[in-house]
């Protein structure tokens, strides 16, 4: 956790920001200030990540200065030239990506990005994509197929976004469209889930041949405060939601939802955000390695066979 005197400046922060959400309208808005707010309450509390039970792996997957994407493809990448639009309605904010460096060898990559402050949050809808967002991932996703670039996705989302205009311009059909169409791609897809992977927001271009997953990141079907309004009609069962919906890494890879958990500081990504980093590209160059040693055809049959074993029941006789 940050140092008492950097901790004072931080919940100083949230609470600015949470001011100034105050003074917007809608719903999003009102979800973000209770997250924010519940930040404030990790942070005077001083929890750490010792106590990792699945509500607090929850909050350090949100944590305020948790890295971002554009943060890790400082760290990571050389090179990056970012690449906008979907050629067919506008660009999206809440995704990222272009052509960049991995160790020197040109690839793609793509991620969801949230914002740090009041403007960014709202420029970047929250780290929540519009359809157009899904559309541009998978066009530059075709264009690194079509000069052989492997695809490196950054996931960190609270979901897709809910609104009139999202669902007018065909949400489900953005996202349905890539989980049917990313699988077909000829070129290694590495995914790794670094902040949140929130529902179909977050598969929607987490399909891959590996998924890796950072030790405090958290992968679920639904929010567990959504989860919780369901259930129990109210946000207040909301740690019960988080340790049900099995959304920790070490869930995830026990059920072979994921391929490997990238560890993480002792206390989370955000106390050491080089460290994080370094983690990572050390499991991405292992993957890509691995991956661009074997044959395209084996690669997809392979992938094909991890998509088809996701959520296979076994019955024990």
């Amino acid at each position: 956790m940050p140092k008492p005197s950097e901790q004072k400046t931080i919940v100083q922060e949230l609470e600015k920001q949470i001011a100034e959400l105050k003074l917007q309208e809608g719903s999003v808005a009102q979800e973000e200030i209770t997250r924010l707010q519940e930040q404030v309450d990790l942070l005077q509390r001083s929890a750490t990540a010792e106590d990792k039970d699945a509500w607090t792996r929850v909050l350090l997957a949100r944590h305020p200065q948790r890295p971002y994407t554009l943060d890790y493809i400082q760290m990571l990448f050389t090179e990056f030239t970012e690449l906008h639009g979907d050629r067919r309605f506008g660009d999206d904010g809440a995704i990222v990506g272009g052509f960049a460096r991995f160790n020197g060898h040109p690839v793609m990559v793509v991620g969801h990005q949230k914002g740090r402050d009041t403007k960014q949050k709202l420029h970047r809808n929250f780290g929540m994509p519009n359809p157009e967002g899904y559309r541009k991932a998978f066009r530059l996703m075709q264009l690194a197929a079509k000069f052989n670039l492997p695809i490196i996705t950054l996931v960190d989302t609270p979901g897709a976004y809910p609104g009139i205009g999202a669902e007018e311009r065909g949400q489900a059909e953005a996202i349905a469209f890539n989980l049917k169409e990313i699988p077909k791609l000829r070129v290694p897809i590495v995914p790794i889930i670094h902040g949140e992977g929130g529902s179909g927001g977050a598969l929607a271009i987490s399909v891959g041949d590996r998924v890796l997953m950072l030790e405090n990141a958290v992968y679920s079907v639904i929010a567990p405060e959504s989860c919780s309004s369901i259930l129990w009609r109210d946000w207040e069962h909301k740690e019960d939601a988080a340790r049900i919906l099995k959304l920790t890494a070490e869930d995830l890879l026990g059920f072979k939802i994921i391929d490997e958990i990238v560890p993480e500081p002792p206390e989370g990504a955000h106390a050491d955000p080089q460290a994080t980093a370094a983690a990572m590209r050390t499991a991405l160059e292992r993957c890509l390695a691995e991956l661009e040693a074997i044959s395209c055809d084996e690669r997809l049959r392979r992938r094909n066979e991890r998509l088809r074993a996701l959520g296979t029941l076994v019955h024990e006789s």
